[in-house]
């Protein structure tokens, strides 16, 4: 009995960190273009003592960027503080930066997340022999109920920029402290299992999608991680998804630029979640996405092992420079011609899937009323 409950808590164990893995790990997670700028929302009244707030963020997906509310949690321990996420221009994209618990708040790309989290380090509390101190002019706290609370008036010396994410073209241009690199490198803690569970419900929420709600969340905060269906709703009062012609991954599919391989290519993006006022239409719609976004990446994964395997005989033959140039002009005709392809289809499922549009009632062109019976009718 001893050893099936020491495998069973095992196998519990290892489910946990595959889920931490899957919903935090994106530190390696590269996306070609920025995320939508930072809605404006009211911070839920901390639910206790001992709570931190965890300002909301951007997330990635895989072919479209999510909210994550913003949150009270629990600090693991006392005398930590939590550094948020952030998303940082590497050269070739934008590199999410995963968010941790440490003794010190490290750097988190500059970006003014509010409620404290100005840009750097924290102004909403300070540890005092492991009780947690509340600044409330900019920590929404029931006095009541938490009295180690005192009031400190910020200077806000970074602007009221809503830009989420450090460097590259419009990003916020700032670098990290000397003191910020050393809390960078103490020792710290993974988000918690509840921030985990927080991120992946979110992440299955297609209303959370940026496509979705053009920037404005329906949830943009939330008292507790996962309380998403609490009352009162706290709703972004602003927000702005992608500017007009901006870096949208819609424009990305249909300019590959100079790619010469498939894995040069922009991620592969999906077209925004369906919505012709028919749930059963809907849900069909979304299946057909899903599907041509499932061929198209197994398309990009044939056309690269195509090329790898091609790129290796030559290697094998010593082919001369001549030869190599040759083949990666193939190559990248091949690249540019599947992008464009993939564009199209993805233009066509998109004019396929527009809700139906009824007449307007009135006068037709022959002059005779329409009734409600001719409506819609082709």
């Amino acid at each position: 009995m001893h050893r099936i409950f020491s495998i069973r808590s095992l196998l519990v164990a290892v489910g946990m960190l595959l889920l931490s893995a899957a919903s935090f790990a994106q530190f390696g997670v590269v996306v070609s273009f920025g995320p939508p700028e930072l809605p404006v929302y009211e911070q839920p009244i901390c639910p206790g003592d001992g709570y931190i707030w965890t300002p909301g963020y951007w997330a990635w997906d895989g072919y479209d960027y999510y909210w994550v509310p913003g949150t009270w949690v629990l600090a693991p321990r006392p005398g930590y503080f939590w550094t948020p996420a952030w998303w940082g221009w590497g050269g070739s994209g934008f590199t999410f930066h995963e968010g941790y618990w440490g003794p010190r708040v490290g750097f988190y790309g500059g970006i003014n997340y509010g409620f404290g989290y100005f840009g750097h380090g924290y102004e909403g509390g300070r540890w005092e022999h492991d009780h947690f101190y509340y600044n409330r002019t900019v920590n929404n706290v029931n006095v009541n109920i938490i009295h180690n609370t005192y009031n400190t008036t910020i200077v806000n010396n970074y602007g009221n920029s809503r830009v989420a994410y450090n460097g590259g073209r419009g990003g916020i241009e700032a670098r990290a402290s000397r003191e910020e690199e050393s809390a960078m490198h103490e020792r710290h803690i993974s988000p918690v299992r509840a921030q985990v569970q927080h991120v992946q419900e979110a992440r299955n929420n297609p209303e959370f999608r940026s496509s979705s709600n053009h920037g404005r969340p329906p949830v943009a905060a939330t008292s507790r991680p996962g309380a998403f269906n609490e009352s009162p709703k706290f709703s972004a009062r602003e927000g702005r998804g992608y500017e007009s012609g901006s870096a949208r991954p819609e424009n990305y599919s249909r300019d590959p630029g100079n790619a010469v391989h498939p894995k040069e290519l922009p991620p592969n993006s999906r077209i925004s979640n369906p919505n012709t006022g028919n749930s059963g239409r809907d849900r069909k719609y979304q299946q057909q996405q899903d599907q041509l976004y499932s061929r198209q990446e197994q398309q990009r994964q044939r056309l690269e092992q195509k090329q790898e395997q091609e790129h290796q005989r030559y290697s094998q033959k010593q082919a001369n420079q001549e030869r190599n140039q040759q083949l990666e002009r193939q190559h990248q005709q091949q690249t540019q011609q599947l992008a464009q392809q993939h564009y199209q289809q993805q233009e066509r499922m998109q004019q396929h899937q527009q809700p139906p549009q009824p007449r307007e009632s009135g006068h037709n062109e022959s002059g005779h009323k329409e009734s409600g019976h001719d409506k819609g009718k082709p």
